[in-house]
């Protein structure tokens, strides 16, 4: 499947691994080097790292292997290796955003969630690629699945990362699709919690809607991964943050869902269409209800409140972008993509009654989903029209995962599809503050 390699990629869950750590059949140290064959295999086609610390990662790994034969793990992660997107700040290595304005930047600081991750014991094998500043401009990075395709953005590093096997979780951030979309096109679990749910200090990461969130090889690694941060730094400002038990939770078959197709159900493929209407099939056949908009008058309202979904988080982010890009712009226009610079053009065209008109549209957009949460678990959807697409030179229509990030909700993707013999997702929201129910269910599909 891959021109290159010619094999296929495979994910490296770290939990199930670590309950062999106490007893020294395997430990976090052989863990990682696994993982490093892994870099050495697909690093050179895929390019899922601005740089890497394999000395630093290899001494975190010795030293986690001791805490674990000692019966002192410092958390559920000690040893885990991870990715950090190189828009969030580390102190230990540069911080590039994307941009060349950036090259070489090392942040004083690191983030809350890369102090988070090293205060339990993680692994941080290196920053991952992510597009210009987390927007539209491609970096260069390839699917290890295909890698004359994209691996989806912003978080294109992290999601080769694990859908290759060089890491188990990574840091991403999601303001469009920039989780949901990249993990599904790279077979790996994504997971954007609710608005607010991880702590963004030091990450480049401003915007109303957008959040920190997870990619990672196991559904139980995203959980306890992103559970482990919050419970050393909180979430944002204002938002108490993840909540929910430390350990993954039980898993609860759903009894009633919704079809969430959304504008792009007109441009799905046919192939992607199949694949989701199989696993509908297949839902219904185990006893599981799913309603669809034609079924429920709630539903279509929730339909026609999200169709311009794609057109209101553009302008949003025109808008919230002004700054930094406005500075940007002054420090060297040149360095700044094309498509930066439209954005900032957007945005020094719209009045500040235009901003708050859109933020009231999208207010009530998120209170007509919040109905829903009366007659379904959860809502699913495809995670794309098709497959990852051709080429570098974009990261694919974000139309099915944006309604997501547009409600504030946690989402879940799940790696159930595939589409011309390449990963899709199965994509489940939630209600907002419900990410451990989420999971609950997003657990009782996964075992299906």
């Amino acid at each position: 499947m891959n021109q290159e390699n010619h094999s296929t990629p495979k994910r490296r869950p770290f939990l199930a691994a670590s309950a062999a750590f106490a007893s020294g059949t395997e430990t976090p140290r052989t863990f990682l080097e696994g993982c490093l064959e892994d870099v050495a295999r697909w690093e050179p086609s895929v390019g899922a790292f601005t740089v890497m610390d394999l000395e630093g990662a290899r001494r975190n790994a010795d030293e986690s292997t001791k805490r674990w034969a000692e019966g002192k793990p410092l958390s559920a992660i000690d040893g885990m290796p991870v990715g950090i997107k190189d828009i969030i700040d580390t102190d230990d290595m540069d911080t590039q955003q994307g941009s060349v304005l950036y090259q070489g930047h090392r942040p004083l600081f690191g983030a809350a969630s890369a102090i988070a991750l090293r205060l339990a014991g993680s692994t941080i094998l290196g920053k991952t690629v992510t597009t210009e500043f987390a927007s539209s401009e491609p970096r260069g990075t390839r699917n290890p699945w295909d890698v004359t395709r994209t691996p989806g953005g912003s978080s294109s590093g992290s999601a080769a990362a694990v859908g290759a096997g060089m890491v188990s979780g990574a840091m991403g951030t999601q303001v469009v699709g920039s989780i949901i979309r990249p993990a599904a096109f790279c077979g790996t679990y994504g997971y954007k919690p609710s608005v607010g749910g991880i702590n963004r200090g030091g990450s480049l990461d401003l915007l109303s809607h957008s959040c920190s969130g997870v990619i990672a090889a196991s559904l139980e690694d995203a959980w306890v991964m992103a559970r482990e941060i919050v419970a050393r730094v909180g979430g944002d400002p204002g938002h108490v943050g993840i909540v929910g038990p430390m350990t993954p939770p039980a898993a609860e078959r759903p009894k009633r869902l919704g079809l969430l197709q959304t504008a792009g159900w007109a441009v799905i493929e046919p192939e992607a269409q199949e694949a989701l209407e199989r696993a509908i099939a297949d839902l219904r056949q185990s006893g599981i209800e799913v309603v669809t908009r034609t079924d429920w008058a709630a539903l279509e309202e929730t339909e026609q409140a999200l169709a311009e979904s794609l057109d209101i988080a553009m302008k949003i982010i025109a808008w919230e972008w002004r700054w930094p890009l406005n500075a940007f712009m002054a420090r060297d226009a040149s360095a700044i993509s094309q498509s930066a610079r439209d954005r900032a053009a957007t945005a020094e065209a719209m009045t500040q009654a235009e901003y708050a008109a859109i933020l009231t549209r999208r207010a009530a957009i998120r209170a007509t989903y919040a109905k829903l949460a009366d007659g379904v678990d959860a809502l699913i959807s495809v995670t794309a029209p098709g497959a990852a697409p051709v080429g570098l030179a974009t990261t694919g229509n974000p139309i099915f995962v944006v309604p997501g990030s547009i409600l504030g909700v946690p989402v879940v993707t799940l790696p159930r599809l595939q589409a011309g013999g390449m990963p899709l997702g199965l994509q489940i929201l939630g209600f907002e503050g419900g990410d451990a129910k989420l999971f609950a269910l997003a657990a009782g599909l996964d075992q299906m």
